[in-house]
């Protein structure tokens, strides 16, 4: 029995382990359980990120991978170098003007105007220098038109951003040009505001206490010209009356090769208000080689040294006589005004020199408003018989003697403290 009963055992003892199917099934669900996956991602599409019980630390791999997610979510940094520093990185974008397109001539009719560019607060600058002396002063451009992308491309990217870009034949832009030599490129700014612009430092630097009052001063180029002294000088301001020709002319813009954006000028300004632009103690003098008072202010070798200029320019100044109706006697009504040579020293306080156009003078304002503040009359000798200088030249020849006499009394000044 014992030998049938073991013989049975052994019968029913399998030679290798018999695993069932559902067995292992279940071993792997357990397993599947055990783990902590990073995300569940339910039926419905909604996603749950699980975290790691505490005191449990996560497997390297799903911690890696964890921190490949964050990674993802954050934004790239942009290395400095890599800023968008190109046109093309920028995002700009420009018109092509159509064969029948009348944006450049309808603006360039009305822009050219003086009372439009009053009214409406916009000017014409055309040229790369100009364009870019204008930007880095803080003009605000508002369209470009151009004819080669290179043009629009040296330009500072920052400053582009919402100006209107028109790419334009070179052949539009050459009929509306002022220029011998077209550049290709015109810009129509707003007026710029001398209170807003951002003088090239070095000029602020070398800023003397020296303005200038253009007084119906006619010429554009002359204007733009003296507006180039002015800046050369160091000038801290210059103020335009009404009856001179707008500064912000194209003509004008020309001539003064960027001065318009390194001093601060004033345009269109009632003899009233001037006072109000000039510093405290302002002494103001006049440029006026010409006129009967001059005549006779200065000594009588006078004409030996060219101090006075031909009588009939003399006869541009109608106000400097007034005839008596009832005794036919003249009699001269002018401001009281010393004359003197310019080299002479006239710069103890601010001062201001006036100089006035070649065809109408300075005026009895100017004359007035130089007696008000102490000031005088300003005499350059020249050759006898000569007219009276251009009024560019004589504008230089002043405010570099201004110039000049500053530096003398700076240097008199710290030679003077020193010492002590």
């Amino acid at each position: 029995m014992a030998t049938l009963v073991k013989g049975l055992g052994q019968a029913t003892r399998p030679l290798l382990p018999v695993v069932q199917s559902w067995d292992r099934d279940a071993r792997r669900w357990v397993r599947a359980l055990r783990r902590s996956p990073v995300k569940v991602v339910f039926p419905s599409g909604e996603v749950v990120e699980r975290k790691p019980s505490p005191g449990k630390q996560p497997r390297k791999g799903v911690f890696e991978a964890g921190r490949h997610e964050q990674r993802l979510k954050q934004p790239l940094p942009v290395p400095p170098s890599q800023t968008p520093s190109t046109w093309e990185e920028s995002g700009l974008r420009y018109d092509k003007a159509l064969p029948g397109d009348k944006r450049l001539s309808s603006v360039m009719t009305v822009v050219k105007s003086r009372p439009f560019r009053e009214k409406q607060g916009k000017i014409l600058l055309e040229g790369r220098r100009l364009i870019a002396d204008a930007l880095k002063a803080g003009a605000v451009p508002k369209v470009f038109f151009f004819s080669r992308l290179d043009y629009i491309k040296e330009l500072p990217t920052d400053k582009l951003k919402g100006v209107s870009l028109i790419k334009v034949k070179f052949e539009d832009i050459k009929d509306w040009s002022d220029l011998v030599t077209p550049q290709g490129i015109m810009g129509i700014f707003a007026k710029p505001d001398h209170v807003k612009m951002t003088y090239p430092e070095t000029q602020l630097r070398h800023s003397l206490p020296l303005l200038l009052i253009c007084d119906n001063l006619r010429d554009p180029g002359n204007l733009g010209t003296i507006l180039r002294s002015a800046a050369g000088a160091g000038c801290s301001k210059v103020l335009l009356t009404k009856g001179c020709v707008d500064a912000w002319e194209p003509k004008v813009l020309r001539a003064g090769m960027g001065a318009h954006f390194q001093v601060p000028i004033i345009n269109n300004l009632d003899w009233e208000t001037v006072p109000n632009y000039l510093p405290t103690d302002t002494r103001v003098y006049v440029a006026d080689n010409c006129g009967l008072y001059a005549q006779a202010q200065t000594s009588n070798k006078a004409s030996d040294h060219g101090w006075v200029c031909d009588r009939q320019l003399s006869k541009l100044h109608k106000y400097e006589e007034e005839v008596d109706l009832e005794t036919g006697a003249s009699k001269g009504w002018l401001p009281e005004l010393e004359v003197q040579s310019y080299d002479l020293d006239w710069t103890e306080a601010p001062a201001a020199v006036v100089i006035g156009g070649e065809t109408h003078g300075v005026s009895l304002e100017s004359l007035q408003l130089a007696e008000n503040t102490g000031g005088k009359r300003l005499v350059i000798p020249v050759v006898p018989g000569v007219d009276s200088l251009n009024s560019a030249m004589a504008a230089s020849i002043l405010l570099f003697e201004g110039k000049r006499q500053l530096r003398v009394r700076a240097e008199h000044w710290s030679r003077d403290r020193s010492s002590h």
